[in-house]
């Protein structure tokens, strides 16, 4: 059981990049990711020594990171900060201490990713506090997170937030606010229809009929194709709200008690009349 125990804290040493964001402050808490518990096993102990270590490498990664913080990354905690109603200080410690930060300098980089993607909503998190039992009892708990994503793995359950570039030049200190396109797209309420619905409506459809500058088309908004393109996305809001609508308003059946017709039929004459 000794040499079990050991190899078990070994393992959880090698791995202990992925694990290193999700050690909280405190080398006494440990707060793991979900899956690692979804296997069906016994919850895994882990030796203050191994808790630790944990928390000292994810120490060591985390201000790694906050040294390449430059004006780039300023500025993007800056509008997320805005949009989601955090203070720049929480940005930060999410954006150091999550696993995907490396999609950050991806997307800044020449001929970079287009676009990079935060969630911020409820997440099932397992929390190991040392002073449990030896048994390693854990507690699920959902928390409010900002985390980057790419999108393709994560329910979409709360806020997102995201930025678009659309060229391939590198992005410095200089342009990134104009290089970098920052937006909201909000699904608190747990309806991604209506939240396209209204970021649609009320924030892209007006931005762009106000839009003075059309780049090589110089009648701007009396040009036809400039008109066309406004009414298909008119349309297409149009469409997107009926088709909500109709989903939230479908047919709901109810339970009806049949004692009440029943109840007085005693021969089968009876019941041929009540058909």
């Amino acid at each position: 059981t000794e040499s079990k125990h050991r190899r078990c804290g070994g393992d959880l040493k090698t791995r202990s990049t992925e694990l290193g964001s999700a050690v909280a402050g405190s080398p006494l808490t440990v707060v793991l990711p979900a899956s690692i518990f979804a296997t069906g096993k016994k919850s895994i102990v882990l030796s203050s020594e191994t808790r630790k270590e944990l928390a000292k490498q994810a120490k060591v990664t985390k201000e790694g990171r906050r040294a390449q913080i430059d004006e780039r990354h300023k500025y993007m905690i800056s509008r997320l900060a805005d949009g989601i109603g955090l203070s720049e200080q929480q940005v930060e410690e999410a954006i150091i201490s999550d696993d995907k930060f490396q999609l950050i300098e991806q997307f800044l980089a020449p001929s970079g990713l287009k676009k990079l993607l935060f969630f911020y909503q409820d997440v099932l998190q397992q929390k190991l506090n040392a002073s449990l039992k030896s048994d390693g009892s854990t507690n699920s708990l959902l928390q409010k997170k900002l985390f980057i994503t790419m999108g393709s793995t994560e329910n979409f359950t709360g806020t997102c937030a995201f930025f678009l570039r659309t060229s391939d030049k590198v992005i410095t200190t200089s342009n990134v606010s104009q290089e970098v396109t920052f937006g909201i797209f909000d699904c608190a309420n747990g309806s991604v229809l209506q939240g396209l619905e209204f970021f649609l409506s009320q924030i892209m459809i007006p931005a762009l009929k106000s839009q003075q500058n059309w780049g090589a088309v110089k009648e701007g908004l009396k040009n036809s194709q400039i008109q066309d393109f406004l009414y298909s996305v008119d349309k297409f809001v149009g469409t997107l709200s009926s088709s909500r609508q109709n989903i939230e308003d479908k047919i709901q059946l109810t339970k009806v008690n049949i004692d009440i017709y029943v109840s007085n039929l005693e021969n089968p004459s009876d019941y041929v009349t009540a058909g």
